[in-house]
C-alpha cells in the first residue's frame, strides 16, 4: 500500500520548502536583531561608559568563552589584551 494523497502532498510541499542554511551570524544586510555576541560587546561598552572596567572585562571574557566563533569575540580578545596587557611568560 502506497502513501495516501495527503501524505504525498505533504512530502511534495516539504521538498519544495527553502532549506535553512546554518550560520553563526546572519548577513548584516538582512538581519533584524543583534547577535548575542554583538549584544554582549555593546553591553561591555556600556560598562566602560559607566566607569566599571571590571564589569567590562567580565562581559568580554564571557563573550569570548560563550561565542568564540563570533566576530565580536575577536574584538573582545583584542580589547582584553589591551586592558590586561600581555600574558605572563
Amino acid at each position: 500500500m502506497g502513501p495516501t494523497p495527503v501524505a504525498a502532498g505533504i512530502l511534495l510541499l516539504a521538498s519544495l520548502a527553502p532549506f535553512q542554511c546554518g550560520s553563526n551570524e546572519p548577513d548584516d544586510a538582512t538581519r533584524i536583531e543583534e547577535t548575542p555576541g554583538e549584544a554582549l560587546y555593546q553591553l561591555a561598552g556600556e560598562f566602560e561608559k559607566a566607569g566599571d572596567p571590571l564589569g567590562r572585562v567580565r562581559v568580554l571574557k564571557h563573550l569570548v568563552a560563550r561565542y568564540p566563533k563570533s566576530r565580536f569575540a575577536a574584538l573582545a580578545e583584542e580589547d582584553l589584551r589591551t586592558l590586561e596587557g600581555p600574558p605572563p611568560p
